[in-house]
């Protein structure tokens, strides 16, 4: 394997230097046939997302191919008028030169992706790379193994493997990649794998995108339309049964109205999911026995308000909700990645604010009421929704990403244009004048210091 993965890597290396992928027209034919493919290969896509996830094709569709396919037709859209050169003023002390900036790609990358969002967290950064006119190695999870064998048919049956590679396998694959030298490596995943790649990247210096999770706060304050929270919030838990780097980790409730909050949060979920939804198409199920008996471990951090049912043999566990849970609880302590929440109470939004900003930043914070713009003022995080979760990750002119332990940079539309790219500063200046100030002995500085 690791013999396997050099010599791809020099393939790629030597494609890029060819100056195969520099053309506009290049990357835009190479995005049409991601494009194409994933079209073609929908139905086996989806059919692999169920029988690893338990994911029906409406959410499959939803949360998956459609972001995909919009990221492609965005970029499809404006990668000409994204990669052209940006004119930017000249100060006095270099006239008559002109200043501007060039995007030009980094060259050889390597996308590492989880298995929560198999499809889109593996697709989605390689249409950066295409845009960018970038070469790529995919790495697809090995924890949902129908949806790699898929994608790794796609991806071979489309583009020659000098251009964009694909390799399986597990963490030792990974290893072997990251041992390799490459250009920019974008991984998604835990804080703590970010970390254990970061480390292999400062090796060789190179770049990292990082997209990771934590404990993203999701805050009720006295002030929210409780209706429409508890109708969002229930969605942004049950979506991918938790499995979601942005899902609403926990519940911070005003002491007035958590009494309230609370059964309607139920009711709400009843409406999505019934009172079975063990028995729906809807509910994605947890992605292994591993994860099963890490989020079972929960239920003693606290009292169960609701759900707390669950069936091993199905990797099923029902939305739960935990109350009068310690802080010092694994379930405070650890970013939960399942339909568990627990629940925090309140009384005043600055302890809100002393709570979230003693904690590493998250990767999304979510805040229902009126007092938003103090929320925004005192607390940081990757993104944020006000009155809404999840949904900041649809807008493709929006970055995405994390800040602090949650992550490093941000990528979708431009913004995944330039984190494949490098901004090179050029300057060009005439021969038909030279300006003998800044020579040596300076006999003009007294008279252009006041210029400069």
């Amino acid at each position: 394997m690791q013999q396997y993965i050099s010599d791809i890597r020099a393939k790629q290396s030597q494609f890029f230097h060819s100056g195969a992928t520099l053309s506009i027209s290049f990357r835009k034919t190479a995005l049409r046939q991601l494009m194409q493919a994933m079209k073609q290969y929908e139905q086996q896509l989806a059919e692999a997302l169920w029988t690893d996830l338990h994911k029906s094709y409406e959410e499959a569709y939803l949360t998956e191919l459609s972001i995909v396919y919009g990221e492609i037709r965005n970029h499809l859209r404006h990668l000409t008028h994204w990669s052209k050169p940006e004119y930017k003023c000249s100060p006095l002390s270099i006239m008559p030169a002109t200043s501007r900036t060039i995007k030009e790609p980094l060259g050889n990358t390597l996308i590492i992706a989880p298995w929560n969002y198999p499809v889109q967290l593996l697709l989605n950064p390689l249409v950066g790379a295409i845009s960018a006119g970038c070469t790529a190695m995919l790495k697809p999870s090995p924890y949902t193994p129908h949806v790699s064998a898929v994608l790794t048919k796609m991806v071979r049956g489309t583009f020659a493997e000098e251009y964009i590679a694909i390799v399986e396998g597990n963490r030792e694959v990974n290893q072997t990649l990251l041992a390799e030298r490459w250009d920019l490596i974008f991984f998604t995943g835990s804080p703590s794998l970010g970390k254990m790649v970061m480390a292999s990247a400062s090796k060789n210096l190179t770049p990292v995108v990082l997209e990771l999770g934590g404990k993203s706060p999701c805050i009720i304050d006295k002030s929210a339309n409780l209706a429409v929270a508890a109708k969002r919030v229930a969605w942004g838990k049950a979506l991918n049964a938790g499995q979601t780097c942005i899902a609403p980790d926990y519940l911070m409730i005003h002491e007035d109205v958590k009494e309230q909050f609370l059964p309607l949060l139920v009711k709400e979920w009843q409406n999505l999911l019934t009172k079975d939804p063990q028995r729906i198409t809807h509910y994605v199920r947890i992605v292994n026995k591993k994860a099963m008996e890490r989020l079972i471990g929960y239920f003693k951090d606290g009292n169960i308000y609701h759900g707390g049912t669950y069936d091993r043999s199905e990797r099923y566990i029902a939305p739960t909700i935990l109350t009068e849970v310690s802080l010092d609880a694994p379930v405070m302590q650890e970013e939960i990645f399942g339909p568990i929440f627990p629940v925090l109470t309140f009384k005043h939004i600055d302890e809100v604010i002393s709570f979230v900003t003693q904690r590493e930043k998250p990767l999304a914070l979510y805040y229902f009421g009126q007092n938003d713009k103090k929320i925004l003022r005192h607390t940081s995080s990757g993104g944020t929704c006000i009155n809404d979760v999840i949904m900041h990750i649809v807008n493709h002119n929006m970055p995405f990403g994390g800040v602090g332990n949650s992550g490093m940079s941000a990528y979708h539309g431009k913004d995944s244009f330039l984190v494949f790219s490098h901004r090179r500063a050029v300057i060009k200046t005439p021969t038909w004048i030279d300006m003998p100030f800044r020579y040596m002995p300076y006999k003009l500085f007294r008279y252009i210091k006041g210029l400069l």
